[in-house]
């Protein structure tokens, strides 16, 4: 499954002045770890955003917003942007700040 290079590029571009940042080909798309934890992703055409569960239901009323459901399993705290949310560099900065802010409460995943 591929994902949009495009949008790879537009997220890499906004996190390029951040420490600790790794890429990751899971999920069949291209996520984006900040400080050992999922933040960012790429899945499909869609941007992925792990954000805070407290703002989830305000999120999804956004337009081109939507809970992730990649399992079919609706998971609150992650977002799908599809291109209609996203068309401004200030809309798409809307997004990657919400999961930046939210990253520094967020619990690593990371394996010890």
């Amino acid at each position: 499954m591929a994902y949009n290079a495009a949008l790879a590029n537009r997220v890499r571009e906004r996190l390029a002045e951040l420490n600790n940042i790794e890429e990751k080909e899971m999920m069949g798309g291209l996520v984006f770890m900040y400080n050992d934890k999922m933040c960012i992703g790429i899945i499909k055409d869609e941007l992925m955003c792990r954000i805070d569960p407290e703002l989830h239901n305000e999120a999804i009323e956004k337009t081109g917003c939507r809970t992730m459901d990649f399992t079919k399993k609706p998971m609150k705290g992650y977002i799908f942007i599809d291109d209609s949310g996203m068309r401004s560099q200030q809309e798409m900065d809307y997004w990657l700040n919400l999961a930046l802010d939210f990253n520094k409460k967020a619990k690593s995943s990371k394996k010890k």
